[in-house]
């Protein structure tokens, strides 16, 4: 491989194969740099020892395929290149073979300025011969690899599980296939495989595992893509606590095969803990938590501020952001995104001076120091409005329209002032680098204001707590799930639970959700029959392989890790797919397609 000479191989006969990556003629000698996935070898091609191969290497231009060989040959000291494994030898060729030609290249694998992500896109095959992408895709096979012998020693059994199956909408649209030996019916790809994973638990199969494909229909970003990979796994009998320990495990397996070594067990916070603390069910934890600093103004300030004194008033503290100028401190205003009222006072300078005592409990309070950033959001006089069927939590809707938007706008200061505090950048301290989080007793429902229900949290086949049994009916807001996430640095990597086994209980949830029988059995009367044939207690969980791969590359987007990614309009650009099919094929499906209106 054109990564493997050493000085060790000075003197051997050596065969190389691979792309030339640059080429420097120098009259009576011409230099080849030679590439494949493994690193980079200078061949030196010399006309005095033959001039046939001088004259071929004539011929060569960047991305030609050619085979070389020669002997292996110390570089002379004041040659020797240091930045490359192989820059103490070279391979003075004897023979050079063009294995294939290539045209102009619409950019170079070489180019250290990036080609646009759509040319890129477009050119796929180019773009995935650079050394990011190459190192990026290893990467991916080392983590894959690791999480799969960690699981397999573990005693989990790989299982696959259908990819044409039966269309169940909850949650995100179905891609739909349609099938033409039944005419006018359709399988769908699964979104995920939960129900067959539930399915093995019932067959006897009480480890379960499978690094599988999945599907949904949805409008894309920078995390997300129309078809993606899970690491899905199911387990008989667990308590939430085996299951996570089994998750930190192979997590552990999956960073050191990268390099990284992490503490475990991860820290544990209650859903609605995160929720008055940061904002977010999936709090990144390199960042301060809120202040809750309301009993630091007295009645009449916050009347003067016009501030509800029934809401919360958060205290945001962005660390060593340091004095900021009157244009930066009006660009913190866009930033702000209000959810139900809230509201953002962004220069506490002035609330200090207009009200000192308040301000210094407040700086106390938040353990501010004087460079650091403090910004309040704060419920406006006329917000406050809790009078719907979710208005019963602990965390109430016109309350956590304070914290949702305080959450956005903590994260939105801390990338904009990044380079200032360099809480985002790589420590070297894996424990400062990679904070990861478990979070636990969601709520089981959501209430959905458009539709007037309650819609499932995370999905209807999970268990609720036990104690909350007998509010499935009366008083769904106050019931918790058996569910949880694990987190990393404000992604959601994962998200599981222990699910239901009983198929009482799992009608009562169809019932709290506003599903009737019929419903239930048109949509999921396979599985409600299987729960009645011995189901033992079960749960799982299914984390994003790509999102990890992601965070250990350093990338940006899950495109630079998935080899043939779409764009955010669900294209394939170098395939040029979707694509119309032809009108026998529709014809042959019992297809017609009209205008979308």
């Amino acid at each position: 491989m054109c990564g493997a000479l050493r000085p060790s191989d000075a003197g051997k006969k050596a065969v190389l194969m691979g792309w030339v990556n640059r080429r420097r003629d120098l009259g009576n000698i011409i230099f080849i740099d030679l590439r494949d996935r493994t690193g980079v070898t200078q061949i030196v091609v010399n006309i005095e020892l033959n001039a046939a191969i001088h004259e071929k290497a004539e011929q060569l231009r960047n991305e030609y395929v050619v085979a070389v060989i020669g002997t292996v040959k110390k570089r002379d000291a004041d040659t020797i290149n240091k930045n490359i494994p192989t820059g103490e030898v070279e391979l003075v060729a004897e023979e050079l073979r063009i294995l294939n030609v290539s045209k102009p290249l619409p950019f170079l694998p070489s180019d250290t300025v990036l080609a646009n992500e759509e040319m890129r896109l477009k050119y796929r095959y180019l773009d995935l011969r650079r050394d990011a992408m190459q190192f990026n895709i290893e990467l991916r096979h080392k983590v894959a690899l690791a999480i799969r012998d960690y699981l397999s020693s573990a005693g989990f059994f790989e299982i696959e599980t259908p990819f044409m199956t039966r269309s169940t909408p909850e949650g995100a649209r179905d891609y739909l296939v349609p099938s033409r030996v039944q005419p006018g019916t359709f399988y769908a790809l699964p979104q995920s495989p939960q129900l067959f994973k539930q399915i093995l638990m019932i067959s006897g199969f009480d480890k379960y595992f499978q690094i599988v494909r999945c599907f949904r229909d949805e409008d894309l970003r920078a995390d997300r893509q129309p078809e993606f990979t899970q690491i899905d796994l199911e387990m008989s009998y667990p308590q939430p606590e085996r299951v996570w320990e089994v998750v930190e495990g192979f997590l552990t397996a999956a960073f050191k095969a990268a390099g990284h070594e992490i503490k475990t067990p991860f820290p544990r916070m209650d859903y609605d803990d995160a929720i008055r603390q940061y904002g977010v069910d999936k709090p990144d934890l390199r960042l301060p938590a809120f202040t809750e600093v309301r009993d630091c103004f007295a009645p009449a300030d916050l009347e003067q501020l016009a501030i509800n004194k029934d809401l919360p008033v958060i205290a945001i503290r962005t660390p060593k952001v340091g004095e900021l100028s009157r244009k930066e401190r009006d660009d913190i205003k866009p930033l702000f995104v209000s959810k139900g009222g809230a509201r953002v006072f962004e220069d506490f300078k002035r609330i200090e001076n207009k009200f000192p005592e308040a301000g210094a409990k407040v700086r106390q309070k938040a353990g501010a120091a004087a460079d650091d950033l403090l910004v309040l959001v704060v419920g406006s006089a006329q917000s406050g409005r809790d009078d719907h069927p979710a208005g019963k939590r602990k965390v109430t809707p016109a309350e956590l329209a304070i914290y949702a938007s305080a959450g956005i706008l903590r994260v939105a200061l801390a990338q904009k002032y990044a380079d200032r505090h360099g809480i985002f950048k790589k420590s070297g301290d894996p424990e400062k680098d990679f904070c990861f989080l478990w979070v636990t007793n969601f709520p089981m429902f959501e209430y959905d204001e458009n539709e007037r229900r309650w819609v499932a949290a995370h999905h209807p086949f999970t268990s609720p707590h036990d104690e909350d049994m007998d509010k499935l009916e009366t008083d769904p807001a106050m019931v918790r799930a058996l569910a949880y996430d694990v987190v990393l640095n404000g992604t959601e990597l994962g998200s599981g639970s222990i699910r239901i086994h009983r198929q009482d209980i799992q009608r009562q949830v169809f019932k709290a959700l506003a599903m009737t029988e019929e419903e239930a059995r048109s949509r999921f009367g396979f599985f409600l029959e299987a729960l009645e044939y011995g189901t033992p207690p079960h749960g799982g969980i299914a984390l994003g392989l790509d999102r990890i791969v992601m965070i250990l590359a350093g990338a940006d987007s899950l495109r630079e890790v998935i080899p043939f990614p779409k764009t955010a309009a669900a294209k394939d650009l170098m395939c040029e797919a979707p694509t119309p099919v032809a009108a026998g094929q529709l014809r042959e499906l019992g297809i017609g397609v009209v205008a979308k209106k």
